[in-house]
């Protein structure tokens, strides 16, 4: 229970809560993280629970216990010092769809000794269409970090409306996730590289075509391949 209040709390901070201010998810995520960590280290489960968790999740409270599970698992995962998010904001383009970079930076932040590096770009031109890219690197949190940040790489999303669609994918190779909103023409993809980085392209009056192809133009091995 403790651990899914954590990922939980996580998720909703960049997901849940798209509204919540940069600066002010700057400065929670941290805190977060590193509560997340310092409670899943209490309490434990015995051989039966473990030989439960093994088996498929029957119901959506069976799904979110054995989310949550895997996420303790994660937590063993060595943590690595994050790259400089200098490193990070060299892989951001200066154009992206003709558009011009209005803003960039970056940062390396954290609490109780995890720490993650991130590094962000908006662009815009004369016509309504903006995009945003973001760049993670959950190397100094481990799994738990890598989950809250991209939590829909233990979930199979596949969702349709009128409105649009949202579902889990494998984009440029790597496990993905991608949403659109048909009425406002905005969208967001998520990929997940090296089991560590986490990049988010989000635009608004653009196509999913378009979003695809800036993501496409990313260098990912490249990030992939930093240490």
């Amino acid at each position: 229970m403790i651990i899914k209040a954590g990922i939980f709390r996580l998720y909703c901070i960049y997901h849940v809560i798209p509204k919540l201010d940069r600066m002010k998810k700057r400065f929670i995520l941290p805190m977060a993280l590193a509560s997340v960590f310092f409670l899943s280290a209490c309490g434990g489960k015995n051989e039966e629970q473990k030989q439960e968790e093994k088996e498929e999740p029957k119901t959506a409270v069976d799904a979110l216990q054995q989310f949550a599970d895997q996420a303790k698992t994660m937590q063993t995962k060595p943590a690595v010092d994050p790259v400089n998010f200098r490193e990070l904001k060299e892989l951001l383009p200066e154009k992206v769809l003709g558009l011009e970079r209005k803003e960039s930076s970056g940062e390396k932040n954290g609490a109780m000794g995890f720490t993650i590096s991130r590094a962000e770009a908006t662009y815009a031109g004369n016509s309504d269409e903006s995009v945003h890219i973001e760049i993670f690197d959950t190397g100094g949190v481990a799994g738990v970090g890598t989950m809250a940040l991209a939590a829909w790489t233990m979930a199979d999303i596949d969702k349709e409306t009128d409105k649009g669609y949202e579902k889990t994918t494998k984009i440029e190779g790597y496990k993905g996730y991608e949403k659109y909103n048909n009425e406002s023409k905005s969208g967001e993809l998520n990929v997940l590289v090296g089991d560590r980085f986490v990049v988010n392209v989000n635009g608004d009056n653009v196509s999913m075509e378009q979003l695809k192809s800036i993501l496409s133009d990313l260098d990912l091995e490249k990030l992939a391949e930093l240490k």
